[in-house]
């Protein structure tokens, strides 16, 4: 479902922050803060991962020179068991809080809320975004770290991050928002929580092809088409999938991914990165900062989302997923 935003609100300001071992990620110099300890300070993962949440729209709220009672709205999810750490970190921020769950879709479909309720005329300011902390995420689907578990090469690295966006009311000097694509759920059957790309690229598709054809566009308007954490094997899948469909190699190049592009070639984490925070940090740090400096002047952000839980995976079940997409320009 494509959603048109004749207004067209602008991201006026971000915060994205990470963790200490996110130092190693290729859009590092883009973060705001990167802080040496993965648990900011508190006694727990689950503590820190909400303490990260804060800091991430605590600077963001600097930027834009306005504090917690100037905003209308905080949309937010992230991958915990009701998503605490979100929970907890709008305890602090004391603004009028939507909980999101998309799983790592969640940076983009909070950005379509906060989106409409601008458009509509409910919401002055909003921020909107999403997180994820590895410890916490891979003990909840995965293993704990302490155990060592080995992972197959499909699998990807959880990124300790958050990345937040401040969506108002048009403005010619920052990106602004066009339109939104709501995906669908797509089940494709795969059902190992060590192949996320695999699982999630079906979904991208649908959503890139079902938001090109509903606005009646190419690739190739787009100076960049990225999606969140499909990771190197996904991005593949994806590419083959367009190429299947008659994409020329100049239209494959326009698709990239934040997740196999955010440790580089480090072959420590595999087929790259994931989680809610990956996409999150890449599109509200690096992208927003492209975006008004000019490099690009229209991409669409393409947040995907495996919706698996343990429950579901210890009951065999197989894994669906989202995408969702937002369109943005710079005048």
């Amino acid at each position: 479902m494509v959603i048109l935003f004749p207004s067209k609100p602008s991201i006026l300001a971000c915060g994205a922050v990470a963790g200490p071992v996110e130092r190693k990620s290729v859009f590092y110099s883009f973060f705001d803060s990167v802080i040496e300890d993965e648990r900011w300070g508190q006694k727990t993962n689950e503590q820190g991962h909400s303490q990260m949440i804060q800091e991430a729209c605590d600077i963001l709220m600097k930027k834009a020179e306005i504090n917690n009672l100037d905003v209308d709205f905080f949309l937010s999810g992230d991958l915990v068991n009701q998503m605490t750490p979100t929970n907890f970190a709008a305890r602090e921020l004391a603004i009028s809080f939507i909980g999101l769950f998309s799983a790592c879709a969640t940076s983009i479909s909070s950005v379509i809320i906060a989106s409409l309720l601008t458009e509509l005329g409910a919401s002055e300011l909003a921020i909107a975004g999403a997180s994820s902390q590895h410890n916490a995420i891979e003990r909840q689907f995965r293993y704990p770290i302490d155990y060592g578990a080995q992972k197959p090469a499909t699998s990807q690295w959880t990124v300790t991050a958050a990345g937040y966006a401040l969506v108002g009311k048009h403005n010619p000097e920052y990106p602004s928002i066009i339109a939104g694509t709501v995906g669908k759920v797509v089940d494709y059957g795969e059902v190992s929580p060590f192949h996320m790309g695999g699982a999630m690229a079906p979904a991208a598709y649908d959503t890139i092809t079902s938001h090109l054809k509903k606005r009646h566009q190419k690739i190739t308007d787009y100076d960049l088409i990225m999606t969140g954490d499909l990771g190197k094997i996904g991005l593949k899948i994806l590419k083959a999938m367009f190429a299947q469909s008659g994409a020329k190699q100049e239209e494959l190049d326009v698709l990239r991914d934040a997740g196999a592009e955010f440790y580089g070639d480090d072959k420590a984490f595999q087929a790259g990165a994931s989680g809610a925070g990956c996409s999150a940090s890449v599109f509200f740090s690096y992208i927003e900062q492209q975006l008004k400096i000019g490099r690009y002047k229209k991409v669409l952000l393409v947040a995907t989302g495996a919706l698996l839980s343990p429950m579901s995976f210890q009951q065999g079940e197989t894994i669906p997923c989202t995408a969702h997409a937002i369109e943005i320009t710079m005048e």
